[in-house]
């Protein structure tokens, strides 16, 4: 394969792989962060709650199972090789949570329903992908120094499993694996997810596409000449890299994350078509726009601090059992909490 393909368009390939299946678990199997904690807080239903337990445990297992296998190096991923800030977790969760709540979506699924014609979210996907950006190497980016500083390797991989091994003297893989394995159990002990065996289903496909994500790279990167880095799916730098990518394609390459933004666009336009749910829509409301934009500006902010979005972080980085990914879904949960209540009892009456 490597001799036919280059390496940046096979970790595409790879990307683009799962990110289709995610792309189907958002229009098929109701995959959706906003759309569980709504579920939760208002609606009376842990099922899909229960589905993000469900990819969660799969994911950590799978990953604590790749790296015992020697496929995977969990400790060249980002959240495991630069140190952890708490007060970047923190803050950046916070940040995301409310600014999701408002925008009605997080950035994967703000692509899931742009593939199934919402213009509106469009509207979400350019201003978080900018305003990421500009978190990253633009103007906010002196701000984000100023606060949390540049960032510095890790001297030790900041991952509860790793801390529990090397305290303890027990195997890595058996530990994550066991930690893993215990939130599946969790999230799956429910006569509601045996009756329906789509919540399992759908969890499953999504951590795989994590994992798939994990391996693909690292097969690339071992097996081939260029730098490439460990990733697996996350939306917020990476929605920002593809659209730079789409102005200048002539001078760039495509990457695991063109692939994967691209992957979740066609898996949700199939999602959506599958269903009979494709339609366009546009926005009529200039409070409803103005509050969307503002909320996805807020999570294009808060995903930079916290090193990922709420797959990135939720799903991507728990999967290596990272300190910062538990804090930054709590901190998420609780900005959600809050920008849903303030929507719920009249934000139109302030905004």
């Amino acid at each position: 394969m490597l001799d036919t393909l280059s390496e940046p368009v096979i970790v595409a390939w790879i990307g683009l792989a799962g990110g289709v299946v995610l792309g189907l678990a958002a229009r098929i199997g109701r995959f959706c962060t906003l759309g569980a904690l709504e579920d939760f807080f208002y609606g009376d239903s842990v099922e899909r709650l229960r589905m993000w337990g469900i990819a969660i445990g799969l994911s950590i297992m799978g990953s604590f199972a790749a790296q015992a296998l020697g496929w995977v190096d969990l400790t060249q991923a980002i959240y495991l090789s630069a140190a952890w800030n708490p007060w970047a977790s923190i803050l950046g969760g916070l940040t995301f949570g409310y600014g999701m709540a408002l925008a009605g979506n997080c950035g994967y699924g703000a692509l899931a329903r742009l593939g199934g014609g919402d213009i509106r979210a469009f509207i979400i996907v350019l201003v978080m992908g900018i305003f990421a950006y500009m978190t990253i190497a633009g103007p906010l980016a002196y701000l984000r120094i100023w606060l949390f500083g540049g960032g510095s390797a890790a001297l030790t991989p900041p991952s509860i499993a790793f801390a529990l091994s090397h305290q303890f003297g027990l195997s890595l893989a058996w530990i994550g694996m066991g930690i893993g394995f215990f939130i599946f159990a969790l999230a799956a002990a429910s006569r509601s997810v045996l009756q329906n065996p789509n919540t399992l289903l759908w969890g499953a496909l999504v951590a795989g596409a994590i994992v798939s994500g994990w391996i693909g790279t690292q097969w690339v990167a071992t097996h081939g000449f260029e730098e490439l880095p460990l990733v697996t799916h996350t939306f917020s730098a990476p929605i920002g890299e593809s659209l730079i990518y789409l102005m200048s394609a002539s001078g760039n390459s495509v990457s695991f994350a063109t692939g994967s933004v691209l992957g979740v666009l066609i898996g949700a336009f199939l999602g959506s078509v599958f269903k009979g749910h494709f339609r366009w829509e546009a926005c009529d409301d200039a409070r409803e726009l103005r509050r969307q934009i503002f909320g996805a500006a807020l999570m294009g902010i808060g995903s930079v601090l916290a090193l990922g979005c709420s797959v990135g972080q939720g799903l991507s980085a728990f999967s290596t059992l990272a300190y910062g990914a538990p804090v930054t879904v709590i901190c998420i949960t609780i900005g959600a909490a809050i920008g849903l209540r303030q929507l719920i009892q009249g934000f139109h009456q302030i905004g």
